[in-house]
């Protein structure tokens, strides 16, 4: 006579087939966050703009605050748009191809890999906090609205972007939390605030130091 199978072993087995049915699709949707996060929009629009690397000025960073520190306002408000909205549109894709919030949330960690290790730069990249605000924008509205009146309050009072970056990522994951997101949107807050903090651990050495720069308006005819 044949028992049934017992219950740990239909889990095992609806786990397997789950996970055979979803590893394509975060594979794919990994590939596309990937894809579009590498894309770098600060190097590619100073360039194109005033002829420079960016990455030989400043902090050698490629974000939007090495831009407005090193040619001033208007490239960085574009590149600021332009990193935010890769990482919505490879959300969007991913939302649209196959309408899971997993697996929206798996394309939005793979933008945050891009971005810091670009395809298009060996591996490196930038910083991760214009990315994430993209990405909160599109997945967690409310969240992305206190982090960044946070983030600007910070920046306002003491003109440290990266302290205003720290502690905004440090409270997402909080914010996640309290407004009832699903755990894997907390997932998300989680990672994108690590990545951006250990992006950042120079700069928190340099605020300990005392040696960190403040934010100033930079103008390219200085260079």
């Amino acid at each position: 006579m044949n028992l049934p199978p017992v219950p740990d072993l239909l889990e095992l087995e609806l786990l397997i087939n789950v996970f055979e049915l979803l590893s394509l699709p975060i594979v794919y949707c990994l590939f596309i966050g990937y894809i579009f996060g590498s894309i770098p929009s600060g190097l590619w629009i100073v360039k194109s703009w005033y002829n420079i690397d960016i990455r030989e000025y400043g902090s050698h960073n490629i974000g939007a605050t090495n831009v407005f520190r090193t040619v001033g306002i208007p490239a960085a408000v574009v590149v600021l748009i332009s990193d935010m909205a890769k990482g919505m549109a490879a959300c969007c894709i991913a939302s649209w191809i196959y309408h899971m919030n997993f697996l929206t949330v798996i394309a939005a960690i793979g933008t945050i890999i891009g971005h810091n290790y670009s395809l298009f730069l060996g591996l490196k990249g930038g910083k991760g906090v214009a990315t994430g605000l993209g990405l909160l924008v599109y997945l967690m509205p409310e969240v992305s609205l206190i982090g960044f009146g946070v983030w600007f309050l910070i920046v306002l009072l003491t003109k440290y972007v990266s302290l205003g970056s720290i502690v905004a990522a440090s409270l997402v994951p909080v914010l996640a939390w309290a407004f009832g997101y699903s755990r894997s949107f907390i997932a998300l807050a989680i990672v994108c605030g690590l990545f951006i903090i250990i992006r950042h651990k120079e700069n928190i050495i340099r605020l300990v130091n005392g040696t960190e720069n403040k934010i100033k308006v930079g103008n390219v005819k200085k260079l």
